[in-house]
């Protein structure tokens, strides 16, 4: 399997956690950056090969390089849960050799349609979870999601502990950035809410987020709290994953973040603006009124993206519609 955004890999963490149980006897192999790894630690018959992008697997030698090395591991089947040029070319491999392979359906038509400007299609499309539970499908393993397990909360080292202190009755994440811009809930309404949060002194929140200008703003938000907390360039990655399975809920963009606590069992509460949880992507096993969408009747063209790389004139405040008020009510 081969993966590329932070979101796309997380999602497909409770799946197969929920094959390795259901198929206990099956060994899976994952391809991903190296980066993505600690996702998958822990989970039972589960291996994983990095994926060398720049040099060992780069170009059709490196896939080809790439395919002998998942042949000497004896694999059976080929579940490509990415469909891009990449995993098309090592799937297309295993069919020749006499592999069974399948790949995710990505639904690009029903996606249009719910995304058009006219004549839209305003309907719940398959979860990502479910069109990956269908390519496992394909290959003889059925996978029931309805029951999740998750992994324990883990034990937090004394360097986090250093950060965020002890006994913290309630950890709230707020993780207030995403991709592209039509996705992020209007600062000042994000610092409104911080700060309406922050009034209770039991709520410890810890802000997450990366790259040097979004530290800034966190720590300028952090700065004026004694129970907001910037952890964005603190932390170790794993270190995050650890700190984020700790929390109570996680507060997020349509973004990466979200699908990470989600795959850790972790409440989960999401702001929509140019996407919708209608497309497929809302976070795993979390119920549809934790994810607060813009107002359609003020803006009946949403979703007008799949992704959020879309703009639409006159849409840029849609993200105001949703309310502090009903941000802080679901997230207490």
């Amino acid at each position: 399997m081969r993966l590329s955004a932070m979101g796309d890999v997380a999602m497909t963490v409770p799946v197969l956690r929920a094959f390795v149980k259901q198929h206990p006897t099956v060994q899976i192999t994952v391809v991903s950056r190296p980066f993505f790894k600690p996702f998958f630690d822990g989970i039972p018959n589960l291996s994983f090969l990095a994926f060398d992008e720049k040099e060992r697997h780069k170009g059709f030698l490196g896939l080809l390089r790439l395919f002998n090395e998942l042949r000497q591991l004896k694999i059976d089947a080929f579940a490509d849960l990415h469909n891009v040029l990449r995993s098309k070319v090592v799937r297309t491999l295993f069919a020749l050799s006499g592999k069974k392979v399948a790949a995710v359906d990505k639904g690009r038509e029903a996606k249009k349609a719910l995304t058009a400007l006219e004549n839209k299609v305003f309907k719940q499309l398959p979860t990502m979870f479910e069109n990956h539970t269908q390519v496992f499908e394909k290959l003889g393993f059925a996978i029931d999601l309805l029951n999740p397990e998750f992994p324990k909360k883990a034990v937090l080292s004394a360097e986090i502990i250093s950060i965020i202190g002890e006994n913290n009755q309630k950890l709230i994440g707020i993780a207030p950035f995403a991709q592209y811009d039509s996705k992020v809930y209007p600062l000042d309404l994000m610092q409104e809410v911080i700060s309406r949060l922050a009034e209770n002194k039991n709520h410890t929140i810890l802000l997450f987020g990366g790259g040097k200008k979004e530290i800034e703003i966190l720590d300028s938000i952090s700065s004026s709290y004694e129970n907001v907390i910037n952890m964005a360039g603190k932390i170790k990655f794993q270190q995050e994953l650890e700190l984020i399975s700790n929390l109570d809920v996680m507060l997020s963009m349509d973004s990466g973040n979200a699908h990470i606590a989600a795959m850790l069992g972790v409440k989960v509460v999401t702001l929509w603006g140019a996407t919708h949880p209608f497309a497929g992507f809302s976070p795993f096993n979390q119920p549809l009124e934790n994810a607060l969408v813009s107002d359609r009747n003020l803006f009946p063209k949403l979703p007008t993206s799949v992704y959020g790389n879309k703009k639409v004139e006159g849409y840029e405040d849609a993200m105001r519609t949703i309310t502090v008020d009903s941000i802080v009510k679901v997230l207490n």
